[in-house]
């Protein structure tokens, strides 16, 4: 709100109990809320068991963005996180593609960061007709800053930044031809750049190995995502 602002969106993994602290804070800002929260979606076509139950087990996941347009999607967005969490976990709170789908009224999907299935797509070449296929499904596909993505750098999956860019502007061409807004987010964990310490120590207690890199996922003003984004 100090940086003139008028909204900023809540995406937390898997769970939405941040709202009411959110709720407060905006009301006495004066800044509006975007109620959201980033899902684990797996695709739960053939895969039911003999009595008729959707199988969890063994599905890997890909990240989406749900964001509620109106009380209709708040109704549904609590719905998707008490039945991921009572019905579907496995290891971490799973929607069911069919599950999203007869909750989706009042909801925007977003494709997420890397590890949404239209940035997986991107990173492994899938063709431009799967590419398409899979934008079609989302209401807006989303990029981010670089320094998110640097472990594919690490990986080798790319070479050097000028790989991540590609794989942004591959996202951005693929929205224009699919019809698609397309959104740089900022997917900030914290608020400046000093509290990364707080998230690596986090981190290093439930076993991550990679927490060095996390440097970068602080919350930008508009001229730094400009910035950011320039190219």
């Amino acid at each position: 709100a100090e940086w003139g602002h008028n909204a900023i969106a809540i995406t937390d993994h898997g769970v939405v109990q941040a709202f009411p602290d959110a709720f407060h804070a905006a009301k006495k800002a004066g800044i509006k809320i975007l109620y959201g929260m980033e899902g684990y979606l797996f695709d739960d076509k053939d895969s039911r068991l003999p009595n008729g139950e959707i199988n969890i087990k063994g599905k890997d996941t890909n990240h989406v963005i749900l964001i509620a347009k109106n009380q209709i999607g708040l109704k549904n967005l609590y719905k998707l996180v008490s039945l991921s969490h009572l019905k579907y976990f496995y290891k971490k709170p799973r929607i069911p593609r069919s599950v999203l789908e007869s909750h989706r009224e009042g909801l925007l999907v977003g494709s997420a960061c890397v590890e949404g299935e239209v940035f997986k797509g991107v990173v492994n070449h899938y063709s431009d007709e799967s590419l398409l296929a899979l934008a079609d499904y989302y209401d807006y596909l989303e990029i981010q800053p670089l320094c998110n993505n640097h472990f594919l750098i690490d990986k080798g999956v790319v070479s050097d930044e000028n790989g991540l860019r590609i794989f942004n502007e591959k996202v951005v061409a693929l929205g224009r031809a699919a019809g698609k807004p397309v959104v740089a987010t900022c997917d900030a964990h914290y608020a400046s750049p000093e509290e990364s310490l707080y998230r690596q120590i986090l981190m290093a207690g439930q076993g991550y190995k990679d927490i060095e890199g996390d440097k970068g996922l602080f919350l930008r003003t508009t001229e730094e995502m400009l910035s950011e984004f320039a190219y």
